[in-house]
């Protein structure tokens, strides 16, 4: 039975994984969890699972979750409950936190446990260079759990590096795929969040009404499969049901299809190399009309060529880009910016940034820090 540690339990990817355990309940036991702030699903889970430690964030909820829980759990609180849950020696750790909060507990994690299963795209995107240093010096495996990147790494699972010439990201174009251009403007946060395929979480959500979110998959493919950013490819495709494709030297081309389910990722990234039956709807190709695909529309969507040029400046870029974005997806789930605005302050954040190659990780998280204040500073 291996040990999971699961960082951004009340999640949609933490929730699925849960779910996953307890339908392979002989196979994983859960020995830590944490949480940001929803103090209330975090005691189920624990009565429910009984890690040994778990963490939240919002230091208000520590008192009454200490309350609620039993004596078998320690329960620990902020950046040092966090800490503990990353550092806690779990076989797998399930990094699951949004946003750009996840780079340090994944640096954290990698140092301790065998397996990191990824669902966090904002850790490679700002510090990705240092994230596959670490994972190869400790020998620890990085096994990604989104859905595109698992469906990517499945498909080169018995292939070797250099055969590979071209990765084709697919994404369903998100809501407002079939919004005329000069509508964007007028876009409320209810409208971009109503994703057509996907359940997730708010901030991804927005991502992917921007098709920010297809950007960042762009740098964290570069990383996860060492691969220049110019041989990463967009494909929009709403049926959501090719998770993406890969082509290789002599022409051949190998594609992942299934259905729209995060537990498919997710138990794979725990029980690889293995292959566990899975008790989830099965695609009926005797029912699908057509299979659409066509390329993105970089004018429409600003967001998703501020994030290739990122890819390729490197550097201190791409964690300006993360933290921009965070901040200015912020702000317009606030109603402080429009739709549109997002994409032009962050390519001004950019334009202002003074790059450097090779960064520390020290150097990345005070550009992160810039980064938020200079998006502040215009809103």
């Amino acid at each position: 039975m291996k040990t999971v540690a699961i960082l951004g339990s009340t999640g949609s990817i933490g929730k699925n994984t849960l779910k996953v355990i307890s339908q392979l309940k002989n196979e994983f036991e859960v020995v830590a969890l944490a949480a940001g702030s929803n103090a209330r699903l975090l005691v189920e889970q624990i009565n429910r699972f009984r890690p040994r430690i778990a963490a939240i964030m919002d230091e208000r909820k520590f008192s009454s979750l200490k309350k609620a829980i039993g004596a078998q759990t320690k329960l620990f609180v902020g950046d040092e409950g966090i800490d503990r849950v990353a550092a806690c020696g779990a076989d797998i750790a399930v990094m699951a936190i949004g946003g750009c909060a996840a780079a340090v507990p994944t640096l954290r994690s990698l140092e301790k446990s065998k397996r990191l299963a990824l669902a966090n795209k904002e850790a490679l995107v700002m510090a990705g260079d240092i994230i596959m240093r670490k994972s190869r010096a400790r020998g620890a495996e990085i096994i990604p759990i989104d859905s595109e990147h698992s469906a990517i790494f499945q498909c080169l699972k018995d292939e070797k590096s250099p055969s590979l010439e071209k990765i084709y990201l697919t994404g369903s174009g998100g809501p407002l795929n079939k919004t005329k251009k000069d509508a964007l403007e007028f876009v409320s946060p209810e409208c971009a969040l109503r994703h057509p395929r996907w359940n997730m979480g708010r901030k991804i959500s927005i991502d992917s009404a921007t098709l920010m979110n297809k950007g960042f998959e762009i740098i964290e493919a570069s990383h996860l499969f060492n691969l220049a950013p110019k041989k990463i490819e967009v494909l929009i495709h709403p049926q959501a049901l090719i998770h993406s494709l890969v082509q290789f030297v002599d022409g051949s081309m190998l594609a992942h299809l299934g259905i729209a389910d995060m537990r498919i990722p997710i138990q794979y990234a725990l029980t690889y190399p293995h292959r566990m039956p899975a008790r989830l709807k099965r695609l009926d190709f005797s029912k699908i009309k057509n299979l659409f695909f066509q390329s993105p529309d970089f004018k429409k969507f600003p967001c998703l060529g501020l994030a290739v040029a990122a890819a390729r400046q490197k550097g201190l870029a791409p964690a300006a880009l993360c933290a921009a974005d965070e901040e200015c997806v912020a702000a317009f789930l606030k109603g402080e910016i429009k739709f549109t605005a997002i994409a032009g302050i962050i390519e001004d954040v950019l334009a202002n940034l003074k790059n450097k190659l090779k960064p520390s990780l020290e150097e990345i998280l005070q550009v992160e820090a810039w980064a938020r204040e200079e998006v502040r500073s215009r809103i």
